[in-house]
C-alpha cells in the first residue's frame, strides 16, 4: 500500500478492503485507475489521521518522498506544539527566564511609545512565547495594546510584516488610535470592508510598495471575500499576524463564517483571538477558537470535544474543566478585573421620577390593554403567544421612555393596543403637543449641573426616537450634543459626508472640543468604543434587559487608562411604577452572577436577552399591583 500526497491531497493505492469504509468517511473515492483519492487543504492533519489508523490496525505502507517529509514536518510541529505548550504553562506557573522577559520588557519601553501596565506586560509576553495564542482578558483590560506590543516585537524579528485584523467595524477606528498611541505613529493602513468590491479586490494584490502594515476587515467582508482573503495571505510580500478581535462572534455567525476564517489560519505567520467572553454560551464555543490558532495541532481532539459536549449535557462541568485545563489551559491569558486596579466604580441610586399626567394615562392605558389582550391569548399557539408577549413587553417599555414611539410599528407584532381615534390615540399622535417626558425635564436640569461642574457625559437610550428627542432638546436648550446610532457612517472604503463615529467619537474624547454630551445606543455603541480618558459620567435615560450590552455600556468610561485614579458615575432615570423598575431589577441580579464568575477561566454565562427572559419579565409585569 502506497500514499502519496501533495500540495491538494492523498492518493492511497491498493488499501486492504478493511480499511475502505473509514476511508470513505474521511472523504476518500475511488479513481478509474483504481486508486483512492481525496482534495482536502488539510492534507497534513487528514495524513497524521491516516497513519494513527494504519499503525493500530498494524497494516504495512510505503510513503512517497513527499508523505515522508511531511510526515516529518507533522512530527517536528507536534513535538514543537508540545514544548511550546509546556513552556508556556511554567510561564502561568510562574517559571520562566528572567533575563528573557526583561529583555522583553527593555525592548517595549525602548521601541513604544505607551507604558504598559504590568498585566500588560505579562499577557504580551504569553502571546510572545505563544506566537498562536488567545486573550481572554475582562473587557477595558488593553487587549488591544497587548496585541500591538507583540507585533512590533515580532516586527522587529523579520518574523511578521503585516498586522490582519478581523472583527467588526466599530472596532476599526480604535485599532487604528489605539496603534497610534501605543506605537507613537500613525499607521499605514487600508479598510477592506464596504465600498465597491470591484475597488476592494485590488487591494488583495499588494508588492511592497503599495501594502500596509495594518490591514482592517469584518466578519462578513471574510465571508464574501474569501477566496481572495487567502490569496493575500499566501502573498510572497504578506508575512501576515491575524488577529480575531471580539471573537465571541464566530458562535454568533454562521457556520460558514468559522470555515472560511479557518482557513486563512495556515496562511499567517502568527494569530491569535481576542475576546473577554470565550464561553458566551456553551463549553463548545472554545473549539473553533483554538482550532483557528492551532489548525495542524488542534489542542483539543474529536474525541475530546465529543466528551466534553458529553459531559456538558451530564452537567458534568469538572470533568470538562479538567479536560480544558490540560489541553488548553497553557494557551490562553486572562487577566481579571481584580487584576486591575481600577477605581470602583459610583453607581447612583436611581432618580426615581413621577411620570408627567398625559405620560401616566398613556402609560396606564396601554398596560391595561395588555392585561386584557393578555386573557384572550390562545395558549396553545406557543409561538403566536411568544411574539405577542415580545411585541407588548416593547410596547410598554417604549411607553416609559417617549410616548410618541407608540405611533410607530414593531416588525412581527401587529397586535392594536389603542384605537388611532380614540382620546388615548390622539394624545399619542400629538404627544409632543401637550408636555415634555418628565425624564427630559430632569435631564436637561442634571446637565446644566453637570455642565458647571465641566464634566463630559454619555448618555445612553435603547429607541432611537428617544435618541432623537433628547438630542433635538438639547440643542434647543443649545447644548453641544452630538449622536452616535446604527445610521452613524462607520469608516469604511465608501465616502461619505456624514460624521464617521469615529470622528464623533475622537471629537468629544477631546478635553477642548467643546463637545460635552454623546447621546448613543448600546446596541452600537456598547463594544469597541472607548470614552474613558475624559468621560466620567454615563447617564441611562431608560435600559432594556440586554445585560450584555448593558455591561459593555459600563465599561466605555471605566478602562486601563483613565479609571486607576479617576471615579466613574452611573446614573439612571426611572419612572415610578413602570417597567423601569423591573427591568433594573433584572439587570442587576444579572451583573450579580456575573461578577461572582467572571474571574472564572472557564465561566459559561450568557447575558443575552432570551425567551425565558422576555416571558418571566413579562409575567412579574402582569402580576405587579396597580
Amino acid at each position: 500500500m502506497l500514499i502519496k500526497s501533495d500540495a491538494n491531497g492523498l492518493e492511497i493505492t491498493d488499501p486492504p478492503k478493511s480499511t475502505l469504509a473509514q476511508l470513505s468517511f474521511w472523504g476518500f473515492k475511488k479513481q478509474e485507475s483504481g486508486m483512492y483519492a481525496l482534495q482536502t487543504r488539510e492534507v497534513s492533519l487528514i495524513l497524521g489521521k491516516i497513519l494513527d489508523y494504519f499503525d493500530s490496525e498494524n497494516l504495512p505502507y510505503l510513503l512517497s518522498s513527499e508523505a515522508l517529509e511531511l510526515k516529518n514536518k507533522a512530527q517536528a510541529s507536534v513535538l514543537e506544539f508540545s514544548e511550546r505548550k509546556k513552556q508556556l504553562d511554567d510561564f502561568k506557573h510562574g517559571k520562566f527566564n528572567k533575563e528573557a522577559f526583561q529583555e522583553f520588557t527593555q525592548f517595549l519601553s525602548d521601541n513604544l511609545k505607551r507604558r504598559l501596565k504590568e498585566h500588560q506586560k505579562k499577557s504580551a509576553y504569553h502571546l510572545y512565547l505563544a506566537r498562536n495564542g488567545a486573550n481572554f482578558s475582562v473587557p477595558g483590560s488593553g487587549k488591544t495594546t497587548v496585541v500591538l506590543s507583540v507585533f512590533e516585537k515580532l516586527r522587529s524579528e523579520g518574523i511578521v510584516d503585516t498586522l490582519f485584523v478581523i472583527g467588526p467595524p466599530a472596532s476599526f477606528g480604535p485599532w487604528r488610535a489605539e496603534f497610534e498611541a501605543t506605537m507613537g505613529r500613525k499607521p499605514v493602513f487600508k479598510i477592506l470592508a464596504g465600498g465597491d468590491r470591484e475597488a476592494r479586490s485590488i487591494e488583495y494584490y499588494p508588492n511592497d510598495k503599495t501594502k500596509a502594515e495594518l490591514y482592517l476587515t469584518s466578519f462578513q467582508t471574510v465571508l464574501r471575500d474569501q477566496d481572495e482573503v487567502v490569496r493575500f495571505l499566501a502573498s510572497k510580500h504578506i508575512n501576515a499576524f491575524i488577529v480575531v478581535d471580539e471573537a465571541h462572534y464566530m458562535k454568533r455567525l454562521s457556520g460558514n463564517w468559522a470555515n472560511a476564517v479557518l482557513r486563512l489560519a495556515s496562511s499567517a505567520a502568527v494569530r491569535c483571538v481576542l475576546t473577554g467572553t470565550p464561553l458566551p454560551r456553551s463549553y463548545s464555543d472554545v473549539f473553533n477558537l483554538f482550532d483557528f490558532l492551532w489548525p495542524n495541532n488542534k489542542p483539543i481532539s474529536e474525541a475530546q470535544q465529543h466528551t466534553i459536549v458529553m459531559y456538558e449535557k451530564e452537567k458534568n462541568t469538572e470533568q470538562i474543566k479538567q479536560i480544558l485545563d490540560a489541553t488548553i489551559g497553557p494557551l490562553f491569558y486572562r487577566v481579571r478585573k481584580s487584576d486591575l486596579n481600577l477605581t470602583k466604580p459610583v453607581f447612583h441610586e436611581p432618580v426615581m421620577l413621577e411620570m408627567n399626567p398625559y405620560e401616566r394615562k398613556i402609560y396606564t392605558a396601554i398596560e391595561n390593554k395588555i392585561r386584557v389582550q393578555n386573557t384572550l391569548d390562545d395558549i396553545h399557539d406557543f409561538d403566536l403567544v411568544l411574539r405577542l408577549r415580545r411585541g407588548r413587553l416593547m410596547r410598554i417599555r417604549q411607553a416609559a421612555s417617549y410616548i410618541a414611539l407608540l405611533k410607530k410599528s414593531i416588525e412581527g407584532y401587529e397586535e392594536t393596543l389603542y384605537d388611532p381615534a380614540s382620546d388615548i390615540g390622539k394624545f399619542i399622535f400629538t404627544y409632543d403637543e401637550y408636555e415634555r417626558p418628565a425624564k427630559l425635564e430632569y435631564l436637561l436640569t442634571f446637565l446644566k449641573d453637570l455642565k458647571k461642574q465641566g464634566e463630559k457625559v454619555v448618555i445612553w437610550s435603547n429607541f432611537l426616537g428617544t435618541i432623537g428627542l433628547i438630542e433635538k432638546s438639547l440643542k434647543a436648550e443649545g447644548f453641544n450634543a452630538k449622536v452616535i446610532t446604527g445610521s452613524t457612517p462607520v469608516e469604511q472604503m465608501s465616502v461619505s459626508e456624514a460624521e464617521t463615529r469615529e470622528q464623533i467619537r475622537n471629537e468629544f474624547v477631546d478635553p477642548n472640543s467643546g463637545l460635552d454630551i454623546l447621546i448613543a445606543n448600546p446596541a452600537v455603541c456598547a463594544e469597541s468604543i472607548s470614552l474613558h480618558t475624559t468621560c466620567h459620567h454615563a447617564l441611562y435615560y431608560d435600559l432594556s434587559y440586554n445585560c450584555a450590552q448593558y455591561l459593555q455600556s459600563l465599561d466605555r468610561i471605566h478602562r486601563v487608562g483613565g479609571s486607576e485614579n479617576t471615579l466613574a458615575h452611573y446614573h439612571f432615570l426611572q419612572y415610578k411604577d413602570t417597567i423601569d423598575e423591573d427591568v433594573k431589577i433584572s439587570l442587576d441580579r444579572k451583573a450579580r452572577r456575573m461578577s461572582e464568575i467572571i474571574d472564572q477561566d472557564y465561566a459559561v454565562y450568557s447575558l443575552e436577552t432570551d425567551e425565558d427572559d422576555e416571558t418571566e419579565a413579562y409575567e412579574r409585569i402582569l402580576s405587579r399591583k396597580r
